[in-house]
């Protein structure tokens, strides 16, 4: 029999970049990296974030789909971290920033791009569609970190960026490091068309 070599071994980490706008296309991109890595058996997932946000149904599910993966997901905010992408950093179970980040919060909007009428009928389906989302991504903040309920609030009535002190200070992370990658560990960015 010959020499079948030695099987390639699995890293124990993976670092993954991801520097979008969180839409459909690169939630799948993500996604499907995630999957990728778990069904190699990567113990530890390093995610990379910057992002300016996106759309809540993608950022929700997100949060959800990598609390579900089975390796220790480690997410580091690496520049911005604004609106939806709050939602998605607060699914690692260990969560960093650089010394400059900064995380921006607001309230959920919509956007209205063709000549629409608006009735009370459609105006108030748009609010309370607005509000259960807003509602869902303040129970995330709120599981997940020691800022309360009435401040989650304020957070969304008015845009507010936070810096890396008050992220630390509110349980948002639980560290303010520079991000360090040791020489020769896996890296994969997602890269997207823009």
């Amino acid at each position: 029999m010959g020499n079948l070599g030695t099987p390639p071994t699995t890293p124990s980490r993976v670092y993954v970049s991801f520097t979008a706008e969180i839409i459909p296309v690169t939630t799948e991109a993500l996604l499907g990296a995630m999957a990728e890595q778990a069904n190699k058996g990567v113990q530890e997932l390093y995610l990379l974030l910057s992002t300016p946000g996106g759309q809540v149904m993608n950022g929700i599910t997100l949060y959800h789909a990598l609390r579900a993966m089975p390796f220790k997901l480690i997410t580091h905010n690496i520049g911005n971290v604004d609106s939806i992408g709050n939602a998605v950093f607060l699914a690692g179970e260990e969560r960093y920033a650089a010394a400059n980040a900064t995380f921006m919060f607001h309230g959920v909007g919509f956007d209205i791009t063709t000549p629409t009428r608006l009735e009370e009928k459609s105006l108030r389906e748009s609010l309370a569609s607005l509000l259960s989302d807003q509602k869902r991504i303040g129970q995330i903040i709120q599981q997940r970190t020691s800022i309360p309920q009435a401040e989650v609030e304020r957070l969304f009535l008015e845009q507010q960026t936070k810096d890396a002190t008050y992220a630390r200070t509110n349980g948002i992370i639980h560290d303010i490091r520079e991000l360090q990658i040791p020489a020769g560990a896996p890296i994969l960015q997602l890269i997207f068309k823009r």
